[in-house]
Formats: C-alpha cells, structure tokens, sequence
C-alpha cells in the first residue's frame, strides 16, 4: 500500500494529484532551483505548484476552476507558501509571465498551450507534459516538433514496495504503477550567425 510522504498527509485532496514520485522527477530533470520562476497550469488540489513552492522562488499556478483554486488556496495556507500564485486563467489563450524556468501542463489537450509555454520560457527553459494516455503523448510531441522544442523525451516512473519481514523479502502485491507520462523539453536558444563582414 503506497504511503504518502508526512507532508502531504496534510493537504486536501479535491480533483486527480501531481503524486510524489512524478514531482521527483520534475524537479530532478528540470533541473529548478532556488531562484527559479515556475507556471503551472492545471491547478487542481495545487500539489505540485506548493511543491515546486518550496524548491523554487515563485510560483504561478493557472486554473480555469475557481473550486479547485479555492482549495489549493486553502492547501497553500496549511503549508504557510508566500512564493505561490494562483491564478483563474486560461494557458491556452495566454501566459502572463515571461522568462520562467518551467512550464508544467497537466490538462486536457496541453498541446494547446505549448506555443504560449514557448513564449514563456527563457532559453533553455524547461516544458514537462503531465499526460495520462499514450496518444496524448504522440499528440503533444508532435506539437513540440512543430513548434522546434530541443531535447524531447519520454518517461514513465513506477514505484514498486517491498515487502521486508523476517521470513522473506518479496514485492507487494500491490504497487503504484501508471499515473502519467512525462514528456520534456526544451526551449532552444537562440542561432545567431556571425557577420562575416
């Protein structure tokens, strides 16, 4: 049986989570620090923008749901986060920020988001896909090449218990298998050519 981290055991659950083992790996491949500006869009219960709030210098979490803002809000309260913004707003029409370290798109159809993601971004910057079925991701990636994101790729992240008892060590039966998959990319820098004059 999969067991939260203490953390978490304290905030409300409302709509679908971000869950831990998938916040891991963002944070670890966008490589984010502390003086990063991050988007998130998908708000939900507001797991990963708190998350991303306590590795990063701001936050700015997007939802078309006032309900589930409300309760990120309340979420962001118990973690006493003053570096999160929530914000009732559409991505696939417009990003206010620009020049953030990480986009992250947990929501039907990101692929509609990705070109303001673009605008976004600073070079180099990172976009994650949070997508739970395997042709959204062949949708988003192919969205990515025509829009010229570099270093695409595609993982999975499954977390596998242990059983450990004094007459054996074995898997459980049961695990926490698929959640989503993570698609990353990202912004390409600028090719200036030099003046040969």
């Amino acid at each position: 049986m999969f067991i939260y981290p203490h953390a978490y055991r304290k905030l409300k659950r409302g709509p679908q989570v971000i869950l831990p083992k998938d916040i891991g790996i963002i944070l670890a491949y966008s490589g984010i620090d502390k003086n990063s500006v991050c988007v998130d869009a998908g708000t939900g219960s507001g797991w990963l923008a708190l998350t991303l709030g306590r590795f990063c210098k701001h936050v700015y979490s997007y939802d078309i749901r006032d309900d589930f803002l409300a309760l990120a809000e309340r979420n962001r309260q118990i973690w006493n986060l003053d570096n999160v913004t929530f914000k009732n707003n559409d991505v696939t029409k417009k990003i206010d920020e620009s020049d953030v370290d990480l986009v992250v798109l947990d929501l039907p159809s990101s692929e509609k988001a990705l070109k303001n993601a673009k605008a976004a971004l600073r070079e180099n910057g990172c976009v994650v896909g949070y997508l739970p079925h395997v042709e959204q991701v062949k949708k988003y990636v192919e969205k990515l090449d025509s829009l010229r994101f570099a270093d695409v790729h595609t993982v999975e992240v499954i977390v596998r218990d242990f059983l450990v008892r004094k007459e054996g060590t074995r898997p459980t039966n049961t695990g926490l298998w698929h959640t989503a998959y993570l698609v990353f990319a990202r912004k390409p820098q600028q090719q200036f050519s030099a003046d040969k004059n």
